[in-house]
């Protein structure tokens, strides 16, 4: 493992922000640290930036324990949700701040300047200052200053919360592709679960301070490991007695579940249209619809039940107050400690496919 952190405490007077926190990061991977605010992402990066100062826990980097290490010395690149360049200071002299006080000569600074420029895709930008770039070039500077000492390990806070959403879009592409190109070893802060899913290779879920698991992004999303994962990861609702629902049993222990609105189906039936599984779904009526660009959401109330689903553009069909039938795939049930995936009884096991 090239990063790994074991056993990392981290408290400011009463908050405990990190709580026995351990994960390792692989060479080259690019990894997300995902949660909501206040959940710790940001202290580990600043612990790992050398930033701030864990209370206990070791942080190793290639093998090297860096507890001590001051920021200088950790081999890191670090770029900040603010972008944090130098407003007086030029395109050039930004990107060539690391290098000048690593002390390399003129030619070497040009030349990696110029690199960097054509790395980030805005090159003849050298003598702009900051406030003549828009945000989104503003960050691809303040990434081609992080990158320009050659470090071992890229850190970024949050690097697109202060773009606007077409362009953080674009940004996530962009930067996925520049990280493969240059093969640094890398960790990035969001609380955007699309972000997340969308670039890392593997994604780190904290919460109140803790890990709550780890794992790539497909295996996190199917298979969440705690309450808090299943309830946090993708768009879900909570219910009661979901033993009630046609096609689950109750699971010992664990009373409450989560639906997707993914595994939902909801279809409104005239007399002459029949379903392959119309003896699992259930009655329900729709209590509201709220457009979604691509396509709209149905909140659906089944018995006291409300649950949501997703409707094509081509389907709209469906009405408030319209009554449905609802098919309900699967379901994740959960106590205090742990998760189990519930998938429907009517269908066997190659017969349930992800949306």
């Amino acid at each position: 493992m090239y990063i790994e952190l074991e056993h990392i405490n981290k408290s400011f007077g009463n908050f405990k922000a990190s709580d026995d926190v351990s994960f390792s990061v692989d060479k080259g991977r690019l990894i997300g640290l995902l949660g909501p605010s206040g959940s710790g992402k940001t202290t580990i990066l600043r612990m790992l930036a050398g930033l701030e100062k864990q209370d206990s826990g070791d942080i190793f980097i290639d093998g090297k324990k860096v507890n001590d290490l001051p920021p200088n010395e950790r081999g890191i690149g670090f770029v900040f949700q603010s972008y944090a360049l130098f407003p007086y200071f030029t395109v050039y002299d930004n990107i060539a701040y690391g290098l000048k006080i690593q002390k390399k000569d003129k030619a070497f600074i040009k030349s990696r300047v110029a690199e960097l420029l054509e790395l980030v895709e805005l090159p003849g930008l050298e003598k702009r200052y900051p406030d003549q770039l828009s945000g989104g070039q503003r960050q691809r500077i303040a990434l081609a200053r992080a990158l320009a000492p050659n470090p071992e390990v890229l850190l970024l806070d949050e690097p697109f919360a202060a773009i606007d959403a077409k362009v953080r879009k674009e940004l996530r592409s962009w930067l996925r592709e520049t990280i493969d190109k240059i093969g640094i070893t890398s960790i990035f802060v969001t609380h955007d679960q699309e972000e997340a899913i969308e670039v890392a290779d593997e994604i780190v879920i904290t919460n109140n301070g803790r890990v709550e698991q780890v794992g790539d992004p497909a295996e996190i999303y199917l298979n969440p490991k705690t309450p808090f994962v299943a309830k946090f990861i993708g768009q879900s609702d909570v219910i009661e007695h979901y033993s009630k629902l046609k096609g689950f049993e109750h699971v010992k222990g664990k009373h409450n579940a989560v639906v997707r609105p993914e595994f939902v189906e909801i279809h409104k039936f005239t007399d002459d249209k029949h379903h392959d599984f119309e003896s699992a779904m259930e009655d329900g009526v729709v209590t509201d619809i709220f457009f979604r660009g691509n396509g709209y959401k149905v909140m659906v109330d089944i018995g006291g039940m409300y649950i949501s689903g997703n409707l094509p553009l081509e389907q709209k069909t469906i009405r408030k107050g319209d009554s449905v039938k609802v098919l309900i795939k699967q379901l994740y049930t959960f106590d205090d400690t742990s998760t189990e995936t519930i998938i429907n009884n009517v269908f066997d096991s190659g017969s349930l496919y992800y949306i």
